[in-house]
C-alpha cells in the first residue's frame, strides 16, 4: 500500500515539475518575443530578440521551432542575397 502511494506522490511531482517548468517557458519566452515585436517600432535590436524568445519558446514548442526555423531560412536568406548582391561591377 505504501509502495503505491510512494508511487503516485512521485509521478505527481513529476508531473507538476513539468507543467511548472513549461509556464515559465511560456512565460519567459512570450515577453521576450513581445518586447522584440515593441522594438519593431522602438530604437532596438528587434530582429535579435524575436528569434532569441523564439528560441527560449522552441524548447517546449513546436510551432515555435518551426517559427525559428523560418527565421533562420529568412536570415540566412538576406544574408546571401546580401553576398550575391555584392556589387560586381561599379556603375561610376
Amino acid at each position: 500500500m505504501r509502495s503505491s502511494i510512494k508511487r503516485l506522490f512521485s509521478r505527481w511531482h513529476l508531473d507538476n515539475i513539468k507543467v511548472v517548468r513549461r509556464v515559465i517557458v511560456s512565460v519567459v519566452g512570450a515577453t521576450v518575443v513581445l518586447i522584440g515585436i515593441a522594438l519593431l517600432v522602438l530604437p532596438g535590436p528587434a530582429f535579435i530578440v524575436i528569434p532569441v524568445g523564439l528560441a527560449i519558446l522552441a524548447t517546449e514548442y513546436a510551432w515555435a521551432r518551426r517559427w525559428l526555423k523560418k527565421a533562420r531560412r529568412m536570415a540566412s536568406n538576406v544574408v546571401s542575397g546580401r553576398d550575391s548582391a555584392a556589387p560586381r561591377e561599379s556603375r561610376v
